[in-house]
């Protein structure tokens, strides 16, 4: 009799699954989409605050310190969220796998560079 044939069946599956990920990426994306949900809110709240508003004021709305804060974590959950979004399309649907690890290895740089950019930039606004 085989070790794993003792265990129950949320045993074999919990934290483990065929990726030897679990379900770490599933909650990652879930708390992402939960973050982004008072985040995106308050960004659109503040659009239209600024309405009407010229290059300047916005500028200084931005370099404003809580305002740059709000704005990288909106950003990097923004950017985290759908590279973990663009993965499980990849993962899904390109069935050879060197197309698949070539371009998941682009997706996790392509955004890695875009959250960078907007960091540094955002960052340069407010410091």
């Amino acid at each position: 009799m085989s070790e794993n044939s003792m265990r129950t069946n949320l045993g074999r599956v919990r934290g483990l699954g065929s990726a030897k990920e679990g379900v770490h990426h599933w909650w990652m994306q879930r708390l992402t989409a939960i973050a982004l949900v008072p985040l995106i809110l308050w960004f659109v709240a503040s659009l239209a605050g600024l309405a009407g508003a010229g290059h300047t004021e916005t500028v200084e709305w931005l370099g404003s310190p809580l305002v740059a804060i709000a704005m990288i974590l909106m950003v990097v959950a923004t950017l985290y969220h759908a590279a973990l979004g663009v993965q499980v399309v990849i993962e899904d649907y390109v069935h050879h796998e060197g197309l698949k690890f070539f371009w998941l290895i682009a997706v996790k740089f392509i955004f890695l560079i875009f959250g960078m950019a907007a960091v540094f930039s955002l960052l340069k606004l407010a410091l």
